[in-house]
């Protein structure tokens, strides 16, 4: 029975409703010794806050979309095959345009929010990870005057732990994006989810750790590759975005950073640039792999800056204080949109992020070139260093705090 399913949300529902109907009947007419009845009655106790707990959990599970299968939620899912040392760039020296072109069989995505969103389950030639993706087209997509057409692409990173289907269910994007898409408000994007949750218990950091992971190449060579050989999708650099929230914001920014080559723009929601920022990242477990994976000392260290867009929003202490940072050390090209957001807009939840999905693809729309006109307006910046220090604002660790919890 499927952990997110309706069956088994149900079936807890109806075992809930058992367990507090039970000891309200047996419990004064139990017969036999008392030591009898007091073990039934523990029993029937444990059994209702049992079903209880069971319950709340996947109501907050399905309404976070933070573990999808039970692989997931007990640590024993697994998708990578192999992780080879692939080199600085992350392709092995592989010429990634001889590749033979990657075509995939997709079936229907199921759960809340998957209407129109497909997935298949696709194998990495370069990163050696095994793992599901989805993809939902724009309203345009299938219309005779789009026939070729190529569309722009943004990639959808969770938090951790975090379920690749969270941007359709729990951040409602299609929902809120398809009417925009088709009043032409918002550009017509491919949004493409892949899974970044590949190893038991560990964020990867989107990181390429040799003898472990190799999800950098993952998220960044075998997934665009993949959505350019089967959809009308633009090319990379100019057709290709990103954007998460928490630790999918941290990926998004350091992807772009890393790989002007693969992607144009970023959107971060809540993000850190330390990936110490997520305590399980693997990305965090020394100081060499802290520096190359994260984004203010990539970007601080380019001799060229990289031609990217990049629209960072946050709360004091909860990636805003990462945001400024990344800001003060940007150079032309490189152009950063800082969003304050208040502390009374809400914690580090799927409330605060869900309503920053249209004025980030409406800016994306005007940064990568598909509308003309400026970007709506957004919550206004102002100056808040929520007491940090220079040095924490100079690396971006100020807002760990934050940033570190479990989304």
């Amino acid at each position: 029975m499927s952990l997110t399913g309706t069956p088994f949300l149900y079936t807890l529902i109806v075992l809930f409703a058992i367990a507090i109907v039970v000891p309200l009947v047996l419990w004064s007419r139990m017969r036999g010794p008392k030591a009898l009845r007091l073990a039934a009655r523990m029993l029937m106790l444990l059994f209702a806050q049992g079903t209880a707990v069971a319950l709340v959990f996947v109501l907050v599970n399905n309404a976070n979309s933070l573990y999808d299968n039970w692989a997931d939620l007990l640590g024993t899912g697994n998708h990578v095959q192999q992780a080879a040392n692939l080199g600085a760039d992350g392709t092995g020296g592989i010429a990634l345009k001889r590749l033979p072109k990657v075509k995939q069989d997709f079936t229907a995505a199921s759960g809340p929010g998957m209407r129109g969103v497909r997935e298949t389950q696709l194998k990495g030639r370069v990163s050696g990870v095994n793992a599901e993706v989805y993809v939902w087209l724009p309203p345009q997509y299938d219309e005779p005057k789009y026939a070729h057409h190529r569309f722009p692409v943004v990639e959808l990173l969770p938090g951790y732990p975090g379920s690749a289907k969270a941007w359709f269910g729990s951040m409602h994007a299609t929902q809120q994006l398809a009417p925009l898409m088709r009043s032409g408000e918002v550009a017509p994007f491919i949004l493409v989810a892949p899974r970044t949750n590949l190893l038991a218990g560990v964020d990867t950091g989107c990181a390429n750790i040799p003898g472990t992971v190799n999800a950098d190449s993952w998220l960044s060579i075998d997934v665009p590759k993949m959505v350019m050989d089967n959809f009308r999708a633009l090319p990379a650099p100019n057709g290709w975005a990103v954007s998460g929230y928490s630790a999918g914001a941290h990926c998004a920014v350091k992807l772009a950073v890393a790989h002007p080559d693969r992607y144009m723009a970023a959107v971060s929601m809540s993000g850190y640039n330390d990936p110490i920022g997520e305590r399980n990242s693997l990305a965090a477990q020394n100081l060499t792999l802290r520096e190359e994976n994260n984004p203010y000392l990539l970007l601080k260290k380019k001799l060229t800056p990289p031609r990217i867009a990049l629209y960072l929003s946050g709360q004091p202490h909860d990636g805003y204080e990462a945001a400024v940072a990344l800001e003060e050390t940007a150079k032309a090209p490189t152009t950063v949109h800082v969003v304050y957001i208040p502390k009374s807009a809400g914690g580090h939840t799927m409330a605060l992020w869900r309503p920053q999905v249209v004025p980030s693809f409406r800016w994306l729309s005007v940064e990568m070139g598909q509308h003309r006109a400026h970007a709506g307006s957004s919550t206004p910046r102002e100056p808040s260093t929520g007491g940090s220090t220079h040095a924490a604002l100079a690396s971006g660790t100020s807002s760990r705090a934050g940033a570190g919890r479990r989304r």
